[in-house]
C-alpha cells in the first residue's frame, strides 16, 4: 500500500525503524523552536506532513513507548484517527503527565503512526440484542486474578 504524503518539514519522511515495526515515528516540526510541556498541560504539536491514506484505512496516531516510560508524555486522544478524506497537517495532541517540565525540540520523534483498514457500518435500530455468555458484563466484571 502506498500512502501519499507532502513534507514541509525539515524531518526525514517517516519510515519503519525495524523490519517488523507496526508504526513508523512521527517527528515535531518546529522551525521556530522548542515547545516546553508544563507538568498536565497539553499541547497540539505540528509535523509539517499531510497524507492521502487510501480509502478504507485510517492512520492511528499513538504514544511511543519510551516519552511514556520516561517522561509520563503520551498522546491525549490515544489512538489519534486520521481519516483517509483529511488533507490538513497531521498535528498531535501530547499531554505531560509527568511533575516536571519536558521539552520538544525540531526533529524529536514524538509519537507513532499505524495504518489500519477500517470499515464503516450501518447501525440497524432494533428493540432486543442477541445473547451471549459474557452478557452485559463489564468493566473488570471478571476479575483481575
Amino acid at each position: 500500500m502506498i500512502v501519499k504524503v507532502v513534507n514541509k518539514s525539515d524531518n526525514p519522511m517517516p519510515f519503519y525503524e525495524t523490519v517488523n515495526a507496526a508504526g513508523m515515528d512521527l517527528r515535531a516540526y518546529l522551525p521556530d523552536g522548542h515547545i516546553v510541556i508544563k507538568s498536565m498541560q497539553r499541547v497540539l504539536v505540528p509535523t509539517g506532513l499531510f497524507m492521502e491514506i487510501p480509502e478504507g484505512y485510517e492512520g492511528q496516531v499513538r504514544p511511543r513507548s519510551g516519552l511514556a516510560i520516561k517522561h509520563g508524555i503520551t498522546v491525549l486522544n490515544s489512538p489519534g484517527t486520521i481519516d483517509a478524506d483529511y488533507r490538513g497537517e497531521v498535528k498531535i495532541i501530547l499531554i505531560n503527565l509527568s511533575d516536571t517540565d519536558f521539552v520538544i525540540e525540531n526533529g524529536d520523534r514524538i509519537a507513532q503512526m499505524v495504518f489500519a483498514k477500517c470499515e464503516q457500518m450501518e447501525m440497524l435500530n432494533v428493540d432486543v440484542l442477541g445473547e451471549t455468555e459474557r452478557g452485559t458484563g463489564g468493566f473488570g466484571h471478571t476479575g483481575s486474578k
